[in-house]
Formats: structure tokens, sequence, C-alpha cells
């Protein structure tokens, strides 16, 4: 089987999308070539920026793009959508090379989907649609003057969807719309917890975080990029609201560019919280696990957006509190079992972050809860049987062998 993989990412890079393009490859890697005993044949188009990494069986092919294009953040951008002009012309040159021996089927993430429809009706190779958002809804929540011509969006988005020969939405919300679209065939390929099942060495906060983070106070923590809408703001005018409860209150921040950081370290300031907050920069993602299990809180603030974060899966894997906005992209994945849901205002918030703080044997009941239902449903063999059984519905559509499953490779469990 060969598989053409269009991700318009930057790869590698340890943040949501490209993290979840890895997984991806990592369990093709594995389970493609057990079908015919022979080398997997993959085929993945990013951008030109990244960490080099080697997968088994894939070749990572980089889009030609000018220096002034490099450093493409999450979400959409005028930069982004530039890029993918010129990763659309290296799309079409890898297909037309590939014109007598086309690839079996294209992986499309993202906005890559109108590239593979454009594919599949000049060069009818079939498609997976890799829906980790509804890029009509990223378009209108970023540009405003985008909302006129929403229907004209969503129009397009549906001719993608019905398009494909099936679509693997991340979340509850992007799987209603897959469906409503009219998706032939759709399999949730839910995101999972990053956290390794091997215990952290045992340190405390300030052997963690730095000196500045005190041992003897709770630490809320926030994991993830700082853009617009993960809701800093909101977290950063919450926490100037309980900065004098008596436990005395920590917020260290781990992720954002220089450029983000600077910006937020302005507005603690302007708010008067500024001595309680350590803003770390990116961090490891091999030590997520540690940064987790020194937190008393962690925290969610996302105000916009439909699909759940990454993160909240490691979040409740960790076994710690939480506390996040009440709106779709968690509520979708969380409940009051496992998490404290709140409005997306900053009394809100901060009242649920008070409560927590207050509370010591609620934040470890609901600490446990996450833990379990993480294990439960959130693992990786769980995502690895999740796209198994996507490529096997594709391969049983192209009259293909069946895909071998996680519990059939060779030494496993």
């Amino acid at each position: 089987m060969r598989v053409l993989l269009l991700a318009p990412q930057p790869f590698y890079q340890e943040r949501g999308t490209p993290i979840a393009v890895r997984m991806v490859l990592d369990t093709l890697s594995r389970t493609l070539g057990l079908n015919n005993n022979s080398a997997p044949q993959i085929d993945l188009l990013v951008y030109d920026e990244g960490e080099e990494i080697e997968i088994p069986g894939v070749r990572i092919i980089r889009t030609p793009t000018p220096k002034f294009l490099r450093g493409i953040r999450p979400g959409i951008s005028c930069k982004k959508l530039l890029c993918d002009i010129f990763f659309l012309c290296s799309a079409f040159l890898l297909l037309w090379r590939a014109r007598r021996s086309q690839y079996t089927v294209i992986h499309a993430v993202e906005e890559a989907v109108f590239i593979a429809w454009l594919a599949k009706k000049i060069f009818g190779t079939p498609y997976i649609y890799d829906m980790d958002s509804s890029l009509s809804m990223q378009l209108t929540e970023k540009w405003w003057w985008c909302a006129p011509i929403s229907p004209i969006l969503n129009l397009i988005e549906g001719i993608a969807v019905r398009g494909s020969i099936a679509v693997a939405p991340v979340c509850d919300s992007l799987q209603a719309i897959a469906i409503k679209h009219g998706s032939p065939h759709t399999v949730m390929l839910r995101d999972v917890s990053l956290l390794p099942t091997t215990e952290a060495p045992h340190t405390d906060a300030a052997t963690i975080f730095g000196a500045s983070v005190s041992a003897q106070h709770p630490v809320l923590l926030y994991v993830g990029n700082l853009e617009s809408y993960q809701g800093i703001d909101l977290l950063l005018e919450s926490f100037s609201l309980i900065i004098n409860h008596p436990s005395q209150p920590q917020l260290v921040i781990i992720g954002g560019t220089h450029t983000l950081i600077e910006r937020y370290t302005l507005k603690a300031r302007q708010l008067g919280c500024s001595e309680s907050v350590v803003f770390l920069g990116a961090r490891p993602l091999a030590n997520l696990k540690s940064y987790l299990e020194q937190a008393a809180i962690l925290v969610s603030p996302r105000i916009r957006g439909n699909n759940t974060p990454m993160k909240i899966y490691s979040y409740l894997h960790s076994g710690r509190a939480l506390v996040a906005t009440d709106l779709p992209t968690h509520s979708q994945v969380l409940d009051n079992e496992i998490s404290v849901l709140t409005p997306p205002t900053a009394p809100g918030f901060a009242a649920g972050l008070k409560r927590l703080l207050d509370d010591p044997e609620l934040r470890a009941q609901l600490g446990a809860q996450a833990r379990l239902r993480a294990e439960q449903l959130y693992t990786i063999p769980a995502f690895e049987t999740q796209l198994c059984a996507l490529y096997q519905r594709v391969q049983e559509t192209l009259c293909r062998p069946p895909l071998a499953t996680p519990s059939m490779r060779v030494g496993g469990a």
C-alpha cells in the first residue's frame, strides 16, 4: 500500500498537529508492512521547517519555500496560506511523477483535503480526510470579514467531506460536522494522552520549575501555545482575582514564543500579579509528565474553537485536578466528574480555581477519576486501534487485504 500523507505543518515540532501526524506515521509504519512482509511505502509532504527525524518506511519531503515564510505559528494565518500555495505545487509535482504507479490513498490533514479533492478529480486517487478542525469555522473566527461568506465556506467544506473515502475527525463536534456534511464513512481518530506509563522521577516543584517557584505553595499550571484562542488573557485576569488566596497560589505557564511571552508578562504586570506568574517558555515533551505531576491544578482557559486541545488528554492522565472553560471544545470530553467547568469569564474561571484551592479532597477526587477515564479511553493503544479501523475500512473499500490490528502484530500484546 502506497500512502501519500499531506500535512501542511512544520515537521517535526512538539505541538498539536505535528505530534498527531507523527503518531499516525509511527502506527502505519508498524502495521502496513505486515500485510505483505514488506516495508510500508509512505511519502510525507510537510513544510520546510522543523526537526529532522527518521521513521521506518517513511520518506519525508519538504516543500521549498522562501525564508520569510518560516516560523509558522499554530492556527490559520496569511503566512500559512502563502505556504500552502507552495505546498500545493509540491503535492501535484509528487502526484504527477507517480502518475504511472499512483498512490493507493492520500491521507490529507486539515486544509490539504482540498488538494486531495483536486488530486482525486485529476488522478483518480482516493483520499482520507484527517479532520483536525472545521476549516470554515477557523476562517470565520480568525477573520470577521469571512463571516458573510460562511455559507460558501461550509459548502466547500461539505464537498471535500463527501468526496473522501473516509473522514477521521478528532472529536465529537467534528464528527457531527462530518456526518452533517454527508461523510461516506466516519471513524473517530481522537487525540490521546502523550504521557509515558513509567513513573516520573520523584522531585519537587522548585526543582522542576526553577527557584522562582516555591514547593510550599500550590502550582496552577498551563501547558500549550499562547495564541489568543487559548484564552491566556482570561487566565491572567482570573488569576489576578485570586492572587490574595491564603494558599498563595503560583501560576506557571509552559510554552509560547518569545514575543508572546513578553506580551503576557507585561499584561501580568499590569494586572498586579506578575510576581506570582512564571513563564518558562517551550519545554521538552519528554518532561511533560514531571511538569504535570508537580501541579496542584491544571488549567485550560480556551475561548474559541470546537476541537478538543490535545493537552486535555495528558492533563486527565496525569491524575491532577483540572479547571476548563465550559465550551464545546472542552465539554465534549470533560464533565463534572473529572473536572471543574466554568463560564468563559474571568470571575467564573477564578471561582473554579478558588473552589479547588479551598478543597484539597475535591482535587484528589477529580484527579483520580480523570486518570481512570484517561486510562480507559485516551491512551496510545486506543489511538492505534482507531487508526487501524480506519485503514481497514479503506482497504475493504478498495478491495485490499485487511490491515493487521495492533493485537496481530509480531510480538504484540
